[in-house]
């Protein structure tokens, strides 16, 4: 019988258009399906608890989706280099195949372990099985990476998009010998679910990890909600959004099978065209974060824009604490900071209202921010959560500015316009009306006695006055300019 072939599966989890699987069944040689929960050793940035409540079901799904082909998914802990090597001197294995990831650690430890296999006389063969495009593919007419959105979106417009390839109906399998029964892990023996106390509980009401998940995800958005999702997907109270997010962070799902199914759609209902564009640049923003991270790979821990190293920061911990609680006081931002602790996941658009209040109101580091939604969102994204910050922060490249201050209370009012978003996840506030939901401390003493609201006991009034924290934060990044960017905020 030939050697055996690896497939080293990591946040691809899925058969369809998986280019590194396609390219061992094409050996011929028997297949042997593993996935490794690497730790520090390997120097990579620890999961977070949300995302690793995803990974145990995502991984779980692979498992049941490798045993109908054929195959089954052999689980390992520990460093990535150790872990492979001893499958290869339990397998004679000849060969591992990839999909390649972006982040600096990521990047060093792969190349390591590529040049011990090789140099053991071993093939290694990597593909892109995350991205529409590789970082290195877009460029500019200089040849160099775009470092602002729309032309990089434009570039990409014009290319054409490969083909996803099909999920296999088989895979040539081997049977485990005792030695890769010996070094296979129990998945409920990782731990990656929580228990005491299980904070996730409302997760698996919301979310279905899992390739066949993430196909039906799409399917019924696409037939649902895609009409009227360019206006839609800002208004929180809504299902409008796609909520594929978490699918492709762990790659249940490919953005060429995306892309392909809403080309295909809109070929039969041109009418969808607006509507689909906005989404296919929502993909191609995912790619724009993975170029920048390759390019600036200092962009989860260090602000971008150099002038920020200086930046005076309060860092107060009691706001920290308040904002992360969802106990500022400004009703949607609360609302956005308990839907992410209850589901794991937060609308779009008050991502970017909670984020410009934690820097800009409370004058808190981005990092701070940064490190809560990585360890809360079940999307965390190495490459999307980093930039997100940065760009919300104005430290990023092609950011927002700074003087860009989001008002919570008027944000609210447009996007939340009868505060059911806020009901839904603030329920004390259930019973005040549409026109003071949003700054309940507006209200009259009558209204919120009829609500049952109590200011500061049942629920906070603002810890910051949204005013006066405005200034602060302009006076602060007055602080670091010159004339330039004293221009910047005369506009």
């Amino acid at each position: 019988m030939a050697s055996p072939v690896l497939v080293w599966f990591r946040d691809d989890y899925r058969l369809g258009d998986n280019p590194a699987l396609a390219a061992a069944i094409e050996t011929g040689a028997p297949v042997i399906c593993l996935t490794i929960l690497e730790n520090a050793a390997d120097g990579l940035r620890p999961m977070g608890a949300a995302a690793r409540w995803w990974l145990h079901g995502s991984l779980k799904a692979l498992d049941e989706s490798l045993r109908k082909a054929g195959s089954r998914l052999l689980l390992l802990h520990g460093p990535a280099l150790e872990a492979i090597e001893a499958v290869i001197s339990a397998t004679g294995a000849s060969a591992i195949f990839w999909n390649r990831r972006y982040a600096a650690a990521e990047i060093a430890l792969d190349s390591t372990i590529k040049k011990r296999l090789t140099d053991r006389g071993l093939s290694v063969q990597s593909f892109n099985g995350r991205l529409l495009n590789e970082p290195w593919q877009v460029l500019n007419q200089a040849g160099k990476p775009f470092q602002v959105f729309t032309p990089y979106l434009r570039a990409v417009l014009a290319r054409p998009v490969e083909a996803p390839r099909p999920a296999p109906r088989t895979i040539p399998g081997t049977p485990w010998s005792k030695g890769m029964t010996a070094l296979s892990v129990d998945l409920e023996g990782l731990g990656l679910r929580p228990t005491n106390p299980d904070w996730a509980t409302e997760f698996g009401g919301t979310w279905q990890p899992g390739e066949r998940n993430a196909r039906q995800r799409l399917i019924d958005f696409l037939e649902g909600s895609l009409q009227g999702y360019a206006l839609g997907r800002d208004a929180p109270a809504r299902d409008a959004t796609s909520r594929l997010s978490p699918h492709f962070r762990f790659g249940e799902i490919s953005p060429r099978q995306v892309w392909r199914a809403v080309s295909h759609l809109v070929g039969e209902r041109p009418e969808l065209a607006p509507d689909a564009q906005k989404l296919l640049s929502e993909v191609v923003w995912r790619d724009f974060s993975y170029q920048l991270l390759h390019v600036y790979p200092h962009l989860p821990e260090k602000s971008h824009a150099p002038r920020f190293a200086k930046f005076p920061w309060d860092n107060d911990p009691k706001n920290l604490k308040a904002w992360q609680r969802g106990r500022t006081g400004y009703p949607i931002v609360d609302a956005g900071m308990r839907q992410l602790w209850r589901t794991g996941w937060m609308h779009n658009r008050v991502r970017m209202i909670v984020a410009s209040f934690l820097v800009k109101h409370l004058l808190t580091d981005w990092r701070h921010g940064e490190a809560w939604f990585w360890d809360t969102l079940v999307d965390a994204d190495p490459a999307n959560n980093a930039f997100s910050w940065q760009w919300i922060a104005g430290s990023g490249p092609d950011s927002s500015p700074f003087h860009r201050i989001f008002n919570p209370v008027t944000q609210g009012e447009k996007f939340d316009p009868k505060g059911d978003y806020v009901r839904t996840f603030v329920p004390e506030l259930a019973g005040v009306p549409a026109n003071f939901i949003h700054k309940p401390w507006d209200a009259p003493a009558s209204v919120l006695k009829d609500a049952g609201v109590e200011l500061d006991k049942t629920y906070p009034g603002p810890i910051v006055p949204h005013g006066p924290a405005r200034e602060r934060a302009l006076a602060a990044f007055r602080s670091l300019r010159d004339g330039e960017y004293g221009t910047e905020l005369d506009r």
